[in-house]
């Protein structure tokens, strides 16, 4: 033990034990760099979480740790539960306690030790951590202190507070076995706040030179320092606690023996004797006996062990010795207590971040982000776009968390070789690793992500974030030859739950996949009204920037149009279009621009930037060049005539007879246009297949009752509202 902890060197154990170390810390690492990247699952629990852990084996402690943890958030009136794996427990279910109440063979020795301590507060002990947060639920729990789960990853939590003994803090510094360390130092990067304990147990000096070493990880604002006090005696045979002066017999068996001997020596007790047994060991009476028999031979008035220790003991009905046994109850406190808590509360926010990728998807996740805000107000709700700078995102009001990602095309398109090399060259690789770079920076504050866009998109959000996302999937449809093997093998094993835009795609991917309404059509609930058709013809150029192109196939149509007779045009411009370079290729196209009003020869081209549920008011069918809004047009009974290229063919496929896809040319456009609009079988056919194909809005709704009422938001909610008051 001296020689893992640091007060000793022996060359022989250090040589034994050294190379296992290494093994020890290759498989860390390993399994550290699976869960940064979410390879290996981080379950998303239904209640707040507060980790407490450490990253050495031995005493730090953590058991009145959480039970100050717990007592606070009852002060709140937040309703505490306490998970642990209950070290030396038998039960192989949920195992759940109160008041102490529980055989020690099954719970084990912190478990029955918290619950007595925390009268009314449940102590679930379970194997799976998950199981018993799920269990603490069902009792009626608001919020859960996960005991030694800083190394158990595989539970979400919403804090993770990391306690460093101050006597011993990394040993010598190795791993277990060779030293007392469960992961390298650098793992405190993790760590939300770091409490440097026993502080009262060393010099000012020693405290320093420790915050110091610790900064490297952890801001110094996220660092405290506690200590233990007094909380009165437990006794066994005496109607009085040991006086000053008074000679004592300790033992113990627990992770920091010294510590305990220390405390003694503080209370300005005398120790005549101490013997030391194994963390968490059982009693026997034969050692009992000898425990007796040497405290008496030392002279002993009391014999004296930790409050653990009782819970170990073979027979607590009947006195243990012959001398009377002495328990000090003690407690933790933290010095700056009211910014701890502070920091605590805080970070108890619920916080929602929405990927997309993409101008359409962006549109999608500025709605859902509202509904998050309406919903959960005292939510932190940002936004991570993939492509382009967020300006949709930062126009509503939303922060925007990663680097722009500006390229040629506008995006990473699937459609062109040409234009993927061109986005290449313009840094595409380089915009990817800044934007993976800013998901580890905000990773720790990241519960579940929400993905708004393509299986890409649920790739890069794992990697980054390495955290399991909700999956809105608006890229593919069985219309659009549907998602490949591969990409369902990843939505099902990566997505906790995945919305479609149809009942189909929802029956391909199966699993947690679900239709409650199209994503794509939630784009209209913003301007909710019943759409009345008239006999404008909406012109629509794209978002990206070759709109500023192929607007002229849509002005020539324009004018072709209008000379079978006078109609009125209308234009809608999307956000992410430069207007000032739009207006002036217009203008080199010969038209003349006045206000909103773009003119020609007698033709009249109003101009909008309004969303598409309202500048589709009063018209009658659409010559479109863009991607959901053609589809969002399609939804609402209006045939779509557009061009015919790479893109748009696989829009066909999902609009089915909705839409016509014709020449790029002006004259294409106009003839069909015209074709559609004095056919009557032909438009009512077109029309209702759009509305078909499309579906009812829905999808963003569920989402948000989802996030809230089965993940648990809700709850977050409601306990950092108590907790911060």
């Amino acid at each position: 033990m001296r020689h893992v902890r640091g007060t000793e060197y022996s060359f022989l154990l250090d040589a034994v034990f050294t190379p296992l170390s290494w093994l020890s810390g290759g498989v860390t690492a390993l399994l550290d760099f699976l869960r940064t990247h979410g390879l290996l699952e981080t379950a998303e629990p239904p209640l707040p979480v507060i980790s407490v852990g450490n990253l050495t084996y031995g005493g730090t402690n953590k058991t009145p740790f959480v039970g100050m943890l717990a007592h606070y958030a009852e002060s709140k009136n937040v309703k505490a539960g306490i998970v642990t794996r209950g070290y030396t427990g038998r039960s192989h279910s949920v195992l759940l306690i109160r008041d102490g109440q529980g055989e020690r063979e099954l719970a084990g020795d912190e478990p029955l030790m918290l619950s007595r301590e925390l009268p009314g507060v449940p102590v679930a002990v379970a194997k799976h951590r998950l199981d018993g947060v799920k269990a603490l639920r069902d009792s009626g729990a608001e919020l859960v202190i996960a005991d030694d789960a800083f190394q158990h990853r595989a539970l979400g939590r919403d804090v993770n507070i990391v306690l460093i003994d101050s006597v011993c803090p990394f040993g010598n510094g190795k791993l277990i076995p060779a030293g007392i360390l469960r992961e390298k130092i650098s793992a405190l990067t993790r760590a939300d706040i770091v409490v440097l304990t026993k502080s009262e147990q060393v010099t000012s000096e020693e405290v320093n030179a420790l915050r110091r070493e610790v900064m490297k990880y952890v801001p110094d604002e996220h660092i405290f320092t506690s200590r233990l006090e007094a909380d009165g005696w437990l006794l066994f045979g005496a109607n009085d606690s040991p006086k000053a002066g008074a000679r004592v017999f300790t033992f113990s068996a627990i992770g920091s023996p010294e510590s305990f001997r220390r405390s003694v020596q503080e209370m300005g007790l005398t120790i005549t004797g101490h013997r030391n047994f194994t963390d968490h060991h059982r009693y026997s009476r034969a050692d009992l006996e000898r425990l007796n028999r040497e405290a008496e031979e030392a002279g002993a008035e009391y014999v004296m062990c930790t409050e653990k220790d009782l819970y170990n003991l073979p027979d607590k009905s009947q006195r243990p010795f012959t001398l009377p046994l002495a328990i000090p109850k003690v407690k933790a406190v933290v010095n700056e207590e009211g910014r701890f808590f502070e920091l605590v509360s805080e970070m108890l926010r619920p916080s929602v971040i929405i990927a997309s990728n993409g101008y359409g998807e962006d549109s999608i996740g500025v709605i859902l982000a509202k509904k998050f805000r309406a919903r959960l107000p005292e939510c932190e709700v940002s936004a991570f776009p993939l492509v382009g700078k967020g300006d949709a995102y930062l126009q509503a009001g939303f922060a925007v968390k990663c680097a722009p990602s500006v390229t040629p095309s506008g995006g990473v398109l699937k459609y062109s070789l040409r234009d993927l090399w061109g986005d290449m060259r313009a840094g595409l690789l380089k915009h990817v690793r800044a934007q993976l770079a800013d998901w580890r920076k905000i990773a720790g504050r990241v519960r579940t992500p929400v993905c708004v866009g393509d299986v890409y998109l649920l790739i890069h959000t794992l990697w980054g974030a390495g955290a399991r996302p909700m999956f809105c999937a608006t890229a593919k449809t069985v219309y659009l030859s549907g998602h490949w093997r591969s990409e369902r093998a990843i939505i099902n094993r990566y997505a906790i739950r995945t919305w479609t835009r149809d009942g189909k795609s929802a029956e391909q991917l199966g699993k947690n996949a679900v239709y409650s309404g199209s994503p794509i059509m939630d784009l209209l609930s913003e301007e909710p009204h019943e759409h009345v058709k008239g006999n404008v013809i909406l012109l629509l150029p794209g978002s990206r920037m070759r709109a500023c192109r192929d607007v002229k196939l849509l002005l020539d149509a324009s004018e072709i149009l209008n000379r079978e007779g006078e109609r009125d045009f209308r234009m809608v411009l999307a956000p992410t279009l430069p207007v000032n370079e739009f207006v002036k290729a217009c203008e080199g196209y010969g038209w003349q621009v006045n206000g909103k009003m773009l003119t020609h020869d007698g033709t009249a081209i109003a101009m909008t930037d309004e969303p598409i549920a309202r500048a589709a008011e009063g018209v009658k069918i659409l010559l479109g060049l863009g991607g959901t809004a053609n589809q969002l047009c399609a939804g609402l009974g209006i045939p779509v005539i557009s061009i015919d290229e790479k893109g748009k063919r696989v829009q066909k496929k999902l609009l089915g007879e909705a839409e016509i896809l014709v020449s790029p040319n002006g004259e294409s456009l106009a003839e069909c246009a015209l074709r559609v609009l004095r056919n009557g079988e032909l438009y009512a056919r077109m029309s209702e297949a759009g509305c078909e194909r499309m579906g009812y809005p829905g999808a963003l709704d569920d989402i948000v009752n989802y996030a809230c009422e089965v993940l648990g938001w809700g709850v977050r909610e409601e306990v950092y509202i108590k907790m911060k008051a």
